[in-house]
């Protein structure tokens, strides 16, 4: 019997005219989720954020949030995770983020016998909604989901708002960069939650002609030319600030000549989860301080 309830292929995208629409096929609720594993750190947060924090009794390395999960057994990364660390947890069921790995791990988690759902992932607000709504049905708390959903529904439509009136003349150019190692800097492009945030908080991405995170050449640097840079102020790569500032063509652009390299938690700005709301009204507080001031 396959234990993993792919969510994944199961969910249907159906974007209305409005492109917000979203069908989904929810999975059923787990028989036993009192001693549940979670990895993926956003779906820890929501676990969280529907009062269910008690059922978990492990986390990944991404799980961050909130503080009180620290003391949670960590199982590795969610992108190398070791089956047998995560099994001798003697968890009774498992919440899988989108994109963990390697993908043998998870052939031996499915072949085992605890159940597991795999949970989709999407860098928007659609997105959130269908990772809140996912965790209330595994968890048997729909009710409680719902109840959440209303309120992340009002808070993204008050972040989006703070921006929405920008001509796109006075909007700022800003570039995510997610390392800068040996002078080499890798920065957000389309389809990243990098990219995604920048957009939501009002901002223009330079790089959304690319997809994925891209180690970018001097020309493309001094193309992009950002009025902001963002880094995570938590990403386990140190504070890489002084790199940002030594790049030869990045030192050129507005951002570093007017000193705007913005910090923020990387599990608020990159989750896509509860905190994203949060994440949106920070970043575009950060990029048009005046206006949202304003507000």
């Amino acid at each position: 019997m396959r234990i993993f309830q792919r969510a994944l292929a199961a969910l249907t995208l159906s974007l209305a005219a409005s492109g917000t629409g979203l069908a989904e096929d929810l999975p059923q609720p787990f028989a036993d989720s009192s001693r549940l594993v979670v990895v993926g750190g956003a779906l820890l947060e929501t676990v969280f954020a529907l009062g269910e924090g008690g059922r978990v009794v492990a986390r990944d390395s991404t799980g961050l949030y909130p503080p009180e999960a620290a003391s949670l057994p960590d199982v590795g990364y969610m992108r190398a995770l070791s089956p047998e660390g995560v099994l001798a947890q003697n968890p009774s069921a498992l919440l899988i983020a989108e994109g963990s790995g390697p993908p043998e791990a998870l052939a031996v988690l499915e072949h085992g016998s605890v159940p597991a759902i795999e949970v989709p992932e999407s860098f928007s607000p659609a997105g959130v909604i269908a990772k809140v709504r996912h965790v209330g049905a595994a968890l048997g708390v729909s009710d409680k989901a719902e109840a959440l959903i209303a309120t992340l529904e009002a808070q993204m439509g008050e972040a989006e708002a703070l921006t929405r009136d920008i001509p796109e003349a006075e909007r700022q150019k800003v570039l995510f960069v997610i390392s800068a190692a040996d002078g080499r800097i890798r920065a957000a492009g389309s389809g990243t939650a990098g990219g995604s945030i920048i957009g939501l908080a009002g901002g223009i991405n330079p790089l959304a002609d690319t997809q994925g995170y891209q180690t970018l050449t001097d020309e493309a640097i001094l193309a992009a030319a950002p009025d902001a840079v963002v880094m995570m102020s938590n990403g386990g790569l140190g504070d890489f600030s002084a790199d940002l500032a030594a790049n030869t063509a990045l030192a050129q652009s507005p951002a570093i000549r007017n000193g705007r390299i913005l910090k923020f938690d990387g599990a608020m700005l990159l989750g896509f989860g509860p905190r994203t709301p949060e994440a949106i009204h920070a970043l575009a507080a950060a990029l048009y301080p005046d206006r949202v001031a304003a507000k």
